[in-house]
């Protein structure tokens, strides 16, 4: 493999206007995740991060430069979070002035990574022809949530109840496919919460389902004394 280095943001080939968004098959347009779902995504064959708000699989990357020292940063930060590596203003990897050779070049404190490799004179280097991996948005496959929260789903017919974490974001229909691991017939109920069906296509604070712990919190209160509690109700076209 030829190994081309990137120095700045602007000599990388990336239109950054490109419309990536519509090529990610999700739900409710673009899907957003759990750090939880996120750091179970540990190997290098299987390998994602977050970052910027948004979540990249790179497991492909990690192929690519198997077995180099430039993958090793990235396969020991799997599954985690990385937004210290990148300057959130330039939506770019952060850059420092070199104390040596005066010249601003890519921060990486975990050693050199792919598409930025040796950060001093070297004869061997080489520009790099194509967009760095963090500019790449084909590696892009969702976004993190700003707002993990519980919610209590009961079924009404057998009493039974579960807690699951969901993102801020999710829909409430979001919500039913990950009830889906409860119920297999989830998509099939209607939902409600106080008395009223709640709208599939609103999340929960958009029907009026307010995460309120942080209240509990400024109150000397647990943040899970009260946990809002969805009824799962069965619908007519259900019974035989």
């Amino acid at each position: 493999m030829t190994k081309g280095y990137v120095m700045s943001a602007e000599s990388s080939n990336c239109n950054e206007s490109d419309d990536v968004e519509s090529d990610i098959e999700s739900f409710d347009t673009i899907p957003y995740y759990l750090p939880t779902e996120v750091v179970v995504h540990n190997k290098p064959d299987d390998c994602w991060v977050s970052y910027m708000t948004d979540v990249f699989n790179l497991t492909n990357l990690c192929t690519l430069w198997r077995d180099t020292e430039e993958i090793k940063p990235i396969l020991a930060n799997a599954g985690k979070d990385i937004s210290h590596w990148f300057d959130h203003l330039r939506h770019d990897i952060r850059y420092y002035i070199h104390p040596i050779t005066g010249a601003s070049v890519p921060y990486c404190p975990h050693g050199p990574i792919p598409d930025v490799g040796n950060i001093m004179p070297v004869c061997d280097w080489r520009p790099l022809h194509r967009c760095p991996w963090w500019l790449d948005y084909k590696f892009r496959i969702g976004k993190i949530t700003s707002n993990p929260r519980p919610i209590k789903i009961l079924n009404v017919l057998t009493g039974q109840s579960a807690i699951i974490m969901v993102c801020e974001e999710d829909t409430i229909n979001r919500i039913k496919h990950r009830y889906l691991l409860f119920n297999n017939n989830a998509m099939s109920y209607e939902f409600k919460f106080q008395g009223k069906i709640l709208n599939i296509n609103k999340t929960l604070t958009e029907n009026n389902i307010i995460d309120e712990r942080e209240r509990y919190l400024n109150c000397g209160l647990p943040d899970d004394i009260y946990i809002p509690t969805i009824f799962c109700h069965y619908k007519e076209n259900l019974i035989p």
